[in-house]
């Protein structure tokens, strides 16, 4: 990229685009949003930059997201003196990080060798990555035979690869009908089931934390804290009791994302959060160079003692986590006097690496 010329922030419009949009525009930055055709008023009209309001400068429509790897596509980020930023609904509409890491030459924020990781199926993966971190996990089972608890059980669904079908069960038994009862409405294949996690359900207080790690200060923040809200997991939740047995005879639980929403947690636990995080943090500089750039996400529970209350790493997010509500928690603005959401975080950061001649440090 050209560092004598003014630097433009790039995201597909999707997942977090908006928040891109908006803290680069806060920290003066340009930016410019990639659009699916079908899906492009929420950034070509309804968030478009006009005079003071909207915080969109421009867009580039394309037929589908993978096109955002077609060479005239990347020319014109390139000419744009771009600097991309991922999110999942890259990753997931690209669905090849053989390519993201090989084809996409589109100077990009953050360390795209560590995406990967989020992927059960990769190695090294999260796990690997949280076992070199010695931070807790659930445990696993590889042998569905083995269950004697009430466990969680994780699948790649068959029509949407990127969405993962759960279900409870608490026996071997219990799996097989389930399995059965699953197989028979095809929401996954035989081969989907090979590839499934089966792991201890966690009961506890689901928090997420949401990091940021800065290479160029050396230093690691916790910009906000949230959990999430899923179709139609939560609606079940909120019947009478005696109501959710048979309701649950008739429809099967999704735990698809709809919303989050901002929580707080004891000022006693942030100490532990943070020593997980730094924990994470060296744990990717150990397996893959330079490690962890920018914000990443550490799923928790917290769950009780004895001997005191502890944090569960559920699932790892090693990119932008895509939950604007954590500016409504205090964290950032306890470290920046003022809230700060990670589109705009990611921007100071690029501002900064910028007037240091550091950006090699923060792009890959």
């Amino acid at each position: 990229m050209n560092s004598n010329k003014p630097i433009t922030i790039a995201a597909i419009g999707s997942h977090s685009a908006l928040e891109v949009a908006r803290g680069a525009k806060d920290e003066g930055f340009k930016n410019l949003i990639i659009c699916q055709k079908g899906r492009e008023k929420t950034y070509a009209k309804y968030y478009k930059s006009k005079g003071e309001t909207g915080c969109v400068d421009e867009v580039i429509l394309v037929n589908k997201f993978s096109e955002v790897l077609n060479p005239d596509i990347q020319e014109k980020l390139k000419a744009a003196n771009a600097i991309f930023i991922p999110n999942r609904s890259f990753e997931v509409y690209i669905n090849d990080y053989d390519a993201i890491e090989n084809k996409f030459e589109v100077p990009m924020f953050g360390n795209k060798k560590l995406l990967r990781i989020e992927e059960r199926g990769f190695k090294p993966n999260q796990y690997d990555l949280l076992d070199v971190a010695k931070i807790r996990y659930p445990k696993q089972f590889k042998d569905p035979k083995k269950i004697d608890r009430v466990c969680l059980v994780k699948i790649l669904e068959k029509d949407r690869e990127f969405e993962r079908a759960f279900f409870i069960v608490d026996s071997y038994e219990d799996y097989l009908k389930q399995i059965e009862q699953k197989m028979y409405i095809g929401l996954f294949t035989e081969e989907q089931i090979k590839k499934a996690v089966i792991e201890e359900f966690i009961v506890g207080v689901q928090v997420n934390f949401n990091f940021f790690y800065s290479p160029i200060s050396d230093r690691l923040e916790l910009l906000g804290t949230d959990t999430r809200r899923q179709t139609n997991f939560h609606g079940i939740t909120k019947l009478p009791a005696n109501y959710q047995e048979e309701v649950l005879k008739k429809i099967t639980i999704s735990y698809e994302e709809a919303s989050h929403t901002a929580v707080t947690v004891l000022e006693s636990m942030l100490e532990p959060a943070f020593e997980i995080g730094e924990r994470f943090v060296k744990a990717c500089k150990e397996l893959t160079n330079p490690g962890i750039v920018g914000p990443f996400a550490l799923q928790s529970f917290i769950v009780p003692g004895p001997p005191k209350k502890d944090i569960v790493v559920i699932d790892v997010s090693p990119r932008f986590p895509g939950s604007p509500g954590i500016t409504a928690t205090p964290y950032s603005g306890y470290l920046f006097g003022k809230p700060v959401n990670v589109g705009r975080r990611i921007a100071m950061e690029i501002k900064k690496a910028q007037e240091q001649n550091k950006l090699s440090d923060i792009i890959s």
